[in-house]
């Protein structure tokens, strides 16, 4: 990915939100292969005038299909301090996702046990006894139908991978384009789950900070 081809969502010191295209891994893909990490890092060198290496801790991932928001730190001190508020659950996430179906009811929360699958890239839901599980808590509202499908806000309580694509599809109504979970209808590009907005403690200053990223145009919503 060209490094101007980058969409800035917020820019300081101490920190660097980005919005992730979908396709694009976080991070910790081969040094021949492209990520967002490597990407910002590039762009932080070419904004700066920087030749040497440049720090950048992730402080939020995505998966690779989905798109939206993720928060880098620019200093390790802000990376430390915002991890242990995602640690301690102070950081509201909000996710858009249309889900496959009418979801019923229009809201409702939901909590589950989950593990990493054996021999796939997925997870799998347990119950609490299994050892590893993590529980994984979120809410949802349904806020507008798109060709009989479910528009969704969802609300993250626990940051598990795949959590809502794995919640969503045990109610019977997984996001579109996620076959990995059973989808059925195919997405434009990746799948329609979005990382909308993030809300925090700024690091270093007393002020709460407020990062939404706008929907890709393969949503066909405007907002």
């Amino acid at each position: 990915m060209d490094p101007s081809a980058l969409e800035i969502l917020y820019e300081d010191n101490h920190l660097l939100a980005v919005s992730k295209p979908a396709r694009l891994p976080t991070m910790g893909t081969p040094a021949d292969e492209n990520s967002l990490l490597r990407t910002a890092k590039e762009w932080v060198k070419q904004r700066c005038g920087k030749p040497g290496n440049v720090y950048l801790g992730v402080v939020s991932r995505l998966d690779a299909p989905v798109t939206g928001v993720v928060l880098l730190a620019r200093t390790s001190k802000a990376a430390s301090r915002l991890t242990e508020q995602f640690r301690s659950r102070e950081v509201e996430k909000v996710y858009w996702a249309i889900a496959e179906g009418i979801v019923q009811p229009a809201e409702d929360r939901l909590a589950h046990w989950i593990i990493p699958h054996g021999r796939h890239r997925r997870m799998m839901l347990v119950g609490p006894t299994i050892a590893g599980a993590k529980e994984a808590i979120l809410s949802y509202r349904r806020f507008g139908i798109i060709q009989q499908d479910s528009l969704l806000e969802v609300r993250l309580e626990t940051g598990r991978k795949h959590q809502i694509r794995i919640q969503l599809a045990d109610r019977g109504h997984p996001i579109v384009g996620d076959y990995k979970y059973g989808a059925r209808k195919k997405f434009p590009l990746g799948i329609a789950l979005h990382a909308r907005r993030i809300a925090f403690r700024h690091p270093v200053r007393d002020e709460q900070v407020v990062i939404e990223a706008p929907l890709p145009p393969a949503w066909g919503v405007t907002g």
